[in-house]
């Protein structure tokens, strides 16, 4: 059952499908204050939803805010990052779902000022409140999801393997990493393009030197299995001659300041400017300028810096330069020195600057601050529905920015992590909520985007990823390779890579089945096994679809770790690239899984299929035997 409470919205974001009647009263059991709804918790109380966001499974004892934000260091201590998912579920003496339709900030204090009490404050009164119940964790979630509309279904290929590096600069660099991929007989269809392939990191753009003909380029990886991803930057580089500047210009396309001139913002390309996706007429221009890449045979994109991510604007540059200028360096201290270097850092991504640029929506001109977490959301709806006219096949596309309603219209992936360890079980546990709040085609940068991967790290990540939608190694300019050929010994990356490419006819299956039925593809424990106390407190396990269990190791020079079966399972073991089975009864389990073993639990058998080079080999529909 869902009731809708409304407290005067101005805009609201656009994730909801159902025009729901309003209910009358008070939005039991939230307590509304004048700030905000509180909720008192027992010492049994779950909390799960929130989608993107750090720490654990369970949110309690955290506070988080619901903000897009361009955060390169995902650390506990954070409160927000990329994706704004105002979806949280709460399972104690009450258990509903709750969804706070609104486009501006939100505080989840979830037992952080007072381990008692959940307190939600909106920065914005003026929003949406739907309260969700049924008669369990997962038919909630079903409800919820049904709300807000089918989840995005990418083409087969890209359930593949794909490899990406910022540092991939030309046709020659590419080439030779699929190259390496063929000789060591380890399967791969994408291979992405960060922004070095654009002409002076323009959208839209090819660099004449770099990738001199693009079009043949895209044919000749085809020709071997492999599909070019390419990326989109959110700014539009300010550049009269550069047609897409020029024509959004002219035609008032872009995101205004208070005088109604272009906001000028510093971002890859210098001095750019955003385009205003909240104006429908400025949108579909944009997603038609994917024409100028469709039309030399790519197939899919992935949309970045799209919170928007801003190095500074204009305006705040201007006014940094001239605090630092006052500064008298004869006199200057250890204090003086921090403060000068913080003008400099607050440059970035500051709320001044999104309070100080509009845009035009039907229902009015909103400062950005107002509706920020739209911004990332309505660029993925942008290029789907161009994409959606521009080609007769369907695409792949992905974000960093999000909020729900994206979910419709693309995946996403959880941004620049580290070449941590803890950044595997990280990914892990913000799958479920990513799950909850619609995005299905999700997965995090194999091997860590920032700092130095190694040979350890990475088999340890891919085992885990193996089993994520979207399954991509991705890293930083300046940081060591992580390719899977990259340390010499290709062997157990072709071992754990083949398994993803036969066990996809399952978990492509049991995609679809999740898309289709409103349900989640990646669950903790505690929604299947409900009357289970142990598996409700199970942080570093998850069901896949229907039949499946993993429980990966994310620990440095761990050989081994416990598992708890909520029911007798059979554990399946990829060594070597063989496959053997073994019986386990419910209950824990101390479980051996050396370096190069990929180890999972099955409660009905799950077939695999036979080896490929890529998913164009795959027989999708389901084996008969299990190996």
């Amino acid at each position: 059952m869902i009731k809708r409470f409304c407290y005067d919205p101005i805009i609201t974001t656009g994730a909801v499908v159902k025009d729901l009647p309003y209910s009358n009263g008070s939005p039991e059991p939230f307590t509304v204050t004048e700030n905000g709804f509180t909720l008192d918790m027992d010492a049994k109380t779950r909390v799960y939803g929130l989608g993107e966001t750090m720490r654990g499974i369970n949110k309690r004892g955290w506070i988080y805010e619901s903000r897009c934000t361009d955060e390169p260091f995902h650390t506990e201590d954070k409160r927000s990052v990329y994706g704004a998912h105002n979806f949280i579920l709460i399972d104690g003496k009450d258990r509903f779902g709750a969804f706070f339709d609104l486009p501006g900030r939100i505080t989840y204090d979830i037992g952080y000022t007072d381990s008692d009490f959940i307190t939600i404050t909106p920065e914005n009164f003026a929003l949406d409140l739907y309260i969700i119940t049924g008669d369990s964790l997962k038919a909630i979630v079903s409800e919820f999801r049904s709300l807000i509309g089918k989840s995005y279904l990418p083409p087969k290929w890209a359930f593949g393997y794909g490899q990406s590096r910022w540092g991939y600069v030309t046709e020659d660099d590419i080439r030779r990493c699929a190259d390496q991929y063929k000789d060591a007989r380890i399967p791969l269809d994408m291979l992405y393009l960060d922004i070095d392939y654009m002409d002076s990191f323009k959208d839209f753009t090819v660099h004449p030197e770099r990738f001199p003909d693009l079009k043949a380029f895209a044919a000749e990886m085809k020709e071997r299995g492999i599909r070019l991803i390419p990326i989109i930057d959110a700014a539009v580089k300010k550049e009269e001659g550069y047609s897409v500047y020029d024509e959004g210009h002219e035609k008032g396309y872009f995101c205004k300041d208070e005088n109604g001139e272009d906001f000028v913002v510093g971002v890859w390309p210098g001095k750019s400017v955003l385009p205003d996706f909240l104006d429908p007429e400025a949108s579909r221009w944009f997603g038609q300028q994917y024409k100028a890449l469709t039309d030399l045979g790519i197939e899919g994109f992935w949309n970045d810096m799209n919170e928007p991510a801003l190095f500074y604007s204009e305006k705040g540059l201007e006014r940094a330069i001239e605090e630092v200028q006052k500064i008298d360096i004869e006199k200057i201290g250890a204090l003086d020195f921090f403060g000068t270097r913080d003008v400099l850092v607050k440059l970035q991504n500051s709320d001044s600057d999104y309070k100080s640029f509009y845009h035009n929506t039907p229902e009015g001109r909103f400062a950005h601050y107002d509706v920020h977490n739209l911004y990332g959301y309505r660029m993925t709806k942008s290029a789907y529905d161009a994409l959606c006219e521009l080609r007769d096949e369907p695409s792949l596309l992905f974000s960093r920015a999000s909020s729900i309603g994206a979910h419709r219209y693309g995946g996403i992936w959880t941004g620049d992590n580290h070449s941590w360890w803890s950044h595997i079980l990280q990914s892990l546990q913000q799958m479920p909520g990513l799950n909850m709040c619609g995005f299905l085609f999700s997965g995090s940068d194999i091997g860590g985007f920032n700092g130095n991967c190694t040979r350890d790290l990475l088999i340890r990540w891919m085992s885990f990823a193996l089993f994520t939608p979207l399954m991509r190694n991705h890293a930083a300019f300046g940081t060591r390779s992580q390719e899977a050929f990259a340390f010499g010994d290709t062997e157990v990356f072709r071992h754990i890579i083949t398994l993803r490419y036969r066990l996809l006819p399952y978990l492509y299956d049991e995609f679809v089945k999740a898309v289709e039925n409103d349900t989640m593809y990646f669950r903790p424990l505690a929604f299947d096994y409900e009357d289970d106390e142990i598996a409700a407190t199970i942080e570093d396990q998850l069901m896949v679809g229907d039949s499946m269990m993993i429980a990966p190791i994310y620990r440095q020079n761990a050989d081994a770790r416990h598992i708890y079966l909520p029911e007798k399972m059979t554990q399946v073991r990829m060594h070597e690239g063989e496959i053997s089975t073994e019986e386990l009864n419910k209950g824990w389990h101390y479980v051996s899984i050396p370096l190069g073993d990929v180890v999972y639990f099955t409660t009905s058998p799950i077939p695999l299929g036979e080896p490929v080079r890529n998913t164009s080999e795959v027989i999708w529909e389901k084996q008969d035997t299990e190996n």
